[in-house]
C-alpha cells in the first residue's frame, strides 16, 4: 500500500492545504484527498508542483507499506 506523507510535510513546513493549492494551482479537493490517503491518481505534474514547493522529493511525498492480501483485494474493489 502506497501511502502519503503529505500532511506531516505540510505541518513541518507550517503551511495549510489551501495554501498549497494557491501555490501549485492544484484543487483543494485533490490536495485533500491525498492528505486522507484517498487519491486514486496524481498527475505527474501535480508531483513535480508539490516537490518544488515543499522543497522534497516524490519520495518524501510517499511511503510504501506491505499490505497483506486482504488488503490488496479491497484496493481492487
Amino acid at each position: 500500500m502506497i501511502k502519503s506523507n503529505l500532511r506531516v510535510l505540510l505541518a513541518m513546513r507550517e503551511m495549510s492545504q489551501t495554501k498549497l493549492s494557491n501555490l501549485t494551482g492544484i484543487r483543494p479537493a485533490t490536495i485533500t484527498s491525498m492528505v486522507h490517503n484517498t487519491c486514486k491518481l496524481i498527475p505527474v505534474h501535480s508531483l513535480d508542483k508539490m516537490c518544488k514547493v515543499l522543497d522534497c522529493n516524490v519520495g518524501d511525498l510517499f511511503t510504501y507499506i506491505e499490505s497483506s492480501d486482504d488488503d490488496d483485494k479491497k484496493l481492487e474493489q
